[in-house]
């Protein structure tokens, strides 16, 4: 997997052009390893230089069967022990098996949840709504009322494909996963429905969808004055969510864990591995990278930068290259990804710009001038 980062290549699907005198705004750190352990999913979370801390959530999908790649209790356990945080969820809009408190307990302790630490329904007793910033289709986010009992919010998400919103990823994980079954509704019509039994009639098309995802994972991370940290786990890359009770066997073969404060920049850059995965036989990236384009996914992470969420330019770094140990600061590799200004791959993975000539280039998804 090092040997894969290294030829990783990150697409500039934006040219950001500024006027003169006019500041762009800085590249959010995405921080990247190969390894998908629980150890270096406690390495990553410490490479972030923020701890979590109070009444701590720990966002994950628990899924619909145990046939889905839903995060294993297993995996994430460590990282939930050490910030003692309680695992939280949300009742789902579509009939399942976690559409309701009661089976949607049974779900989670069937999967061995409740065997690594405290599990909390937050819609269990209804909604709460919080305010909007953008309110182009939503007027407010209801979520789980039980989002007042906490400080501090882990969004741990699976990155993976999806039937509706094209990708699943931290984005997803905050709009649709916090909200309760009335607040799924409103976001899937873009704020026609609120009846569950409405979920699915999105009248206002895709854009409007995707738009009222970003608008409610905005109010989410506003709602807890940006006291988030933001993992994907890019691992059991199916085309089919965690929802589907029977998933399609991964194509794609494994890529690591992302961790950013940036939720936009940590989904692009997911967006951006798969995208620029080079496929060989038994490792397809094309059925994930269809599915993504069917439903338009990738308008979620524009949509989210332009209404203020983050950015879609990044710095990755890598954090393979060593560490000190559980609990101190991995040393870490600022790698860069580079364009020219035509959309050539210039530098994959490269750990300095020294060999570029001078020009404008696409740094790492950001426009930049090289000069000698």
């Amino acid at each position: 997997m090092i040997a894969f980062f290294r030829r990783l290549a990150v697409a500039a699907s934006v040219i950001i052009s500024c006027g003169a005198g006019m500041a762009q705004p800085a590249p959010a750190d995405v921080y990247f390893t190969s390894e998908i352990t629980p150890e270096s999913l406690l390495r990553i979370y410490h490479a972030l230089g923020v701890r979590a801390e109070g009444r701590v959530a720990v966002k994950i999908s628990t899924g619909e069967s145990a046939r889905t790649y839903y995060l294993r209790p297993d995996f994430i356990a460590p990282l939930v022990n050490e910030v003692g945080g309680t695992i939280v969820e949300c009742n789902t809009a579509y009939s399942g098996n976690r559409s309701s408190t009661e089976s949607h307990r049974r779900a989670i302790e069937e999967r061995g949840f409740t065997a690594i630490a405290p599990v909390d329904i937050m819609d269990e007793e209804g909604s709460l709504d919080i305010p909007v910033a953008d309110d182009t289709h939503i007027s407010l986010d209801r979520v789980g009322s039980h989002i007042a009992n906490y400080d501090f919010l882990i969004n741990l998400a699976h990155f993976k494909g999806h039937a509706m919103g094209g990708f699943g990823g931290v984005l997803k994980n905050q709009s649709i996963g916090m909200a309760s079954r009335e607040g799924k509704t409103l976001i899937h019509t873009a704020g026609d429905y609120s009846n569950p039994g409405q979920v699915f009639n999105n009248r206002q098309g895709q854009d409007a969808f995707l738009e009222s995802m970003a608008a409610a994972a905005q109010a989410v991370h506003d709602y807890f004055g940006g006291r988030v940290i933001y993992i994907d786990v890019m691992n059991n890359l199916s085309v089919d969510c965690d929802c589907d009770g029977s998933p399609a066997a991964p194509q794609m073969h494994d890529i690591g864990i992302l961790a950013s404060l940036d939720p936009v920049a940590l989904d692009k850059a997911c967006l951006d591995l798969v995208f620029n995965h080079e496929s060989t036989a038994g490792d397809n990236s094309a059925p994930l990278i269809q599915r993504i384009n069917r439903q338009h996914g990738t308008h979620i992470v524009d949509y989210a930068e332009s209404i203020g969420l983050g950015t879609t330019a990044y710095n990755l770094i890598d954090i393979d290259g060593g560490d000190t140990g559980i609990g101190q600061t991995p040393e870490t590799q600022q790698r860069y990804n580079v364009y020219d200004t035509g959309g050539v791959k210039v530098l994959t993975g490269a750990g300095s710009l020294d060999s570029l000539k001078p020009g404008v280039y696409i740094v790492n998804g950001r426009k930049t001038v090289i000069e000698k």
